[in-house]
């Protein structure tokens, strides 16, 4: 009899940095009821079947905090994975990490918790969910990145 082996897959979620003109990030905390309760996250949320990572991202940070993204304005900034570890066995977690420093509206929780803007050094000293621990202790490199399409400073002689 053959044996099928067992392929493992992933879920994929999607985040956003907020990054203010000020250098500043926005942190989601997740609220009471909620997994994760009281930890800081970036927004964002699972890639329901048929979106694209991009809209997926624009849907779910309107859902969480009630203001518009561009998907064409997104950056990818980080790639960021769990093992599915947790009380009840899942699939692991794939998250797909994107900056953003221009939306519509201004930021606040409609889901309960409470947001807040971290400088990276404020943001690596919050408790925070398995899957942004490594981009929020590599924040400070992720935003010294140019964003695409924008020219680097030209030395003056």
């Amino acid at each position: 009899m053959n044996e099928v082996k067992k392929i493992p897959t992933a879920a994929p979620v999607v985040g956003v940095i907020l990054i203010r003109s000020d250098g500043r990030v926005l942190l989601r905390r997740r609220p009471p009821d909620k997994a994760h309760a009281g930890l800081w996250e970036f927004p964002g949320g699972k890639v329901e079947p048929g979106e694209r990572n991009r809209e997926a991202l624009a849907r779910e940070v309107a859902e969480e905090l009630a203001i518009g993204l561009d998907p064409r304005r997104l950056a990818f900034a980080a790639l960021s994975h769990d093992r599915g570890a947790g009380p009840a066995p899942r699939e692991p977690y794939v998250l797909f990490l994107y900056t953003c420093r221009a939306w519509r509206g201004e930021p606040r929780c409609t889901e309960g918790g409470e947001v807040g803007w971290f400088t990276p050094a404020e943001a690596r000293g919050l408790p925070v969910p398995p899957l942004d621990v490594e981009p929020v202790a590599r924040l400070a490199a992720i935003l010294a990145r140019r964003p695409a399409g924008v020219a680097k400073p030209q030395a003056r002689t």
